[in-house]
C-alpha cells in the first residue's frame, strides 16, 4: 500500500511538474518616451502624482542605478529590442527622413536580420504584440522600410514613426480647435486611426489586453512591447486641463501629459493584477528612452538632459514586478548599488523564460537574479577596465 501510494504521489509530482514547465511566464516591457530619472513621484517628483505607477513600484523593485544605452531615440530603441550595441546596426541618432539620415551617415531603418528579443521568444511559442512608438524604420519620407511584423511581433499598432497599422494624433486646445500631427504618416502603411493624442496610451493599451485575452485563451505566453509617446513634445494634455497646464507653460504642459498617461496605465495595472494567472506569472518591466527634453520632464540632481552623454540624458527610473518570481524580503524596495544597462534585458529576459537560443550575437549580459532581488550586483573596477 505504502508503494502504491509513493507511486501515485510520483506520477502526481511529475504531471505537476511537466505542466508547470509547459506554463511559461508572460512579459510586458513598458518604454516611456523622454521621461526623465526623476518624473515618477516614486523617484522624488514632487510637482506631479503618479499614483497608479507608484503603486505598481510599490509591488516590485525600484532600481536607482539603470542606464540606457543612448540619450536618444532610436539607438536606444535598437538596444532595448536586440541585446546589442545600436552602433552595430549604424543608428547612432534619431531615424529622420532619408536626406538627414545620409547627412549623418546612419541607416534608414534597423536590419531585419539583427537579433530581436520578441523574434527569439516566437520562435520559442510565444505570442509577441508591439504596441506603441517604434522609430526603428519606417518615418517621415522612408516609405519603404520594412513593417514591424518582419521583426518577430505577431501584431503591432503603432504612431506616427513605424510601418504597419498606427494611431495618430489629433489635438484640441482650450478654444475646442482641433488639429492634426504628423498626417503625412497616412503614407506609412494601411489601418490608420485618428485619435486625440491625450488619449492615444489608452488605444495602445486596450488593444494590448485584446491581445493579451486572446493569448489567455489560446493558452499561450505573451510577449508584448507597451511603447507610448505621451511625455515626448509637442505635449497634449486632455483638453479639459490643457488651457489650464498652458498657463504654466512648458513644465505645466509636461507634468499634465505625466499625470494623464499615469491614469491611462491604471487601466493595464488592474487588468494584470485582477487576473491571478497574469499576476503569478508576469514579469513587468518599465523604463524610459533616454533622458527628459530641458523645460519639461527632470533627472533630479543628475546633470544632462535627453541628448546629452551625462547623467541626466542616460539615466532612467526602472520597475521591474514580477510578484510570482520575486524574492519575497525584496518586494517594495529600492536597489542603489547594481549597476546594469538596457542592453542587459534581453538576456535576462530569454533567462526568465527559458527560452533556448543559438548563442548568436549578444552584448548584454544575463543581470535576472538582481531583476528578481535574489541579489545586488555592485559595479567593480573591473566593469570599467
Amino acid at each position: 500500500m505504502k508503494k502504491l501510494l509513493f507511486l501515485i504521489l510520483c506520477i502526481g509530482f511529475s504531471f505537476h511538474h511537466a505542466y508547470a514547465q509547459k506554463k511559461k511566464p508572460n512579459v510586458i516591457l513598458v518604454f516611456i518616451d523622454d521621461m526623465g530619472w526623476a518624473d515618477l513621484s516614486c523617484f522624488g517628483n514632487t510637482d506631479a502624482e503618479t499614483p497608479n505607477i507608484d503603486r505598481f513600484a510599490s509591488e516590485g523593485i525600484c532600481f536607482d542605478q539603470f542606464y540606457v544605452n543612448s540619450p536618444i531615440c532610436s539607438p536606444s530603441r535598437v538596444a532595448i529590442a536586440t541585446g546589442t550595441y545600436p552602433q552595430r546596426w549604424n543608428i547612432t541618432s534619431y531615424l529622420a527622413r532619408r536626406e538627414l539620415n545620409k547627412e549623418r551617415g546612419i541607416a534608414n531603418w534597423l536590419d531585419p536580420a539583427a537579433p530581436m528579443l520578441a523574434r527569439k521568444l516566437k520562435d520559442d511559442g510565444y505570442t509577441t504584440g508591439h504596441f506603441g512608438k517604434w522609430h526603428m524604420g519606417g518615418q517621415r519620407d522612408v516609405t519603404e522600410a520594412p513593417y514591424i511584423s518582419e521583426y518577430g511581433y505577431d501584431q503591432s499598432l503603432t504612431n506616427f514613426e513605424g510601418m504597419g497599422p498606427k494611431l495618430l494624433p489629433l489635438t484640441k486646445d482650450e478654444n475646442g480647435e482641433v488639429g492634426r500631427i504628423w498626417q503625412d504618416a497616412e503614407i506609412l502603411g494601411e489601418g490608420y486611426h485618428w485619435v486625440q493624442r491625450s488619449e492615444i496610451t489608452t488605444g495602445f493599451i486596450d488593444s494590448a489586453i485584446t491581445f493579451m485575452d486572446k493569448a489567455l485563451e489560446a493558452d499561450k505566453p505573451f510577449y508584448v512591447d507597451i511603447w507610448p509617446d505621451d511625455v515626448h513634445s509637442p505635449y497634449w494634455p486632455p483638453f479639459e486641463e490643457y488651457g489650464v497646464a498652458k498657463e504654466a507653460g512648458k513644465r505645466g504642459l509636461y507634468l499634465a501629459v505625466l499625470e494623464a498617461m499615469d491614469k491611462q496605465f491604471g487601466k493595464l495595472f488592474e487588468y494584470i493584477e485582477s487576473n491571478k494567472e497574469l499576476k503569478d506569472n508576469t514579469l513587468v518591466i518599465f523604463c524610459s528612452d533616454n533622458g527628459p527634453e530641458q523645460g519639461a520632464g527632470r533627472a533630479g540632481e543628475l546633470k544632462g538632459y535627453k541628448t546629452h552623454l551625462y547623467e541626466g540624458g542616460i539615466r532612467s527610473s526602472l520597475i521591474v514586478w514580477a510578484p510570482g518570481f520575486m524574492n519575497k524580503k525584496a518586494v517594495g524596495t529600492r536597489n542603489r548599488a547594481s549597476l546594469f544597462s538596457a542592453i542587459d534585458l534581453s538576456p535576462s529576459i530569454l533567462d526568465f523564460t527559458g527560452t533556448k537560443t543559438d548563442n548568436g550575437l549578444v552584448d548584454g549580459e544575463d543581470m535576472l537574479p538582481t531583476l528578481l532581488g535574489q541579489k545586488k550586483r555592485v559595479a567593480t573596477s573591473a566593469d570599467f577596465l
